[in-house]
């Protein structure tokens, strides 16, 4: 998401120290910052997820079906929002970090993200 998120923030070029707080406005998907030079991360961080949150346990809420229980662990588990320094109108992650949005659902719908720029 790292791209996606610099390609609707053309203003932060013109902050040189501030903030970027992402947000994700559903339960079932989450974010955060991670490898991003591998793609074999992202497979392995969702074998990961899916071993630590199983859909085969004995889940009450099911009317969404059996993935959806699950996805609102994983995300409660991962987070739905990250903090982000801005140094010289760029985000400071580190060299390998890019940002994920983890999508916990099966099939997983259109997902919003609510980006706010702090800073001067």
């Amino acid at each position: 998401m790292t791209r996606e998120i610099l390609s609707a923030l053309p203003e932060l070029a013109e902050v040189q120290v501030g903030l970027l707080h992402v947000f994700i406005q559903h339960t079932s998907a989450s974010l955060t910052i991670n490898e991003n030079a591998d793609p074999d991360v992202r497979t392995d961080f969702e074998m990961v997820a899916n071993h630590l949150v199983p859909e085969s346990l004995p889940y009450v809420h099911t009317l969404e079906g059996s993935d959806d229980m699950p996805a609102h662990v994983k995300g409660a588990l991962m987070g739905f929002s990250l903090s982000i320094p801005i140094s010289s109108g760029q985000l400071a992650l580190g060299t390998w970090q890019g940002i994920y949005l983890c999508e916990h659902r099966n099939h997983g719908g259109r997902r919003q993200l609510v980006l706010t720029v702090h800073g001067e």
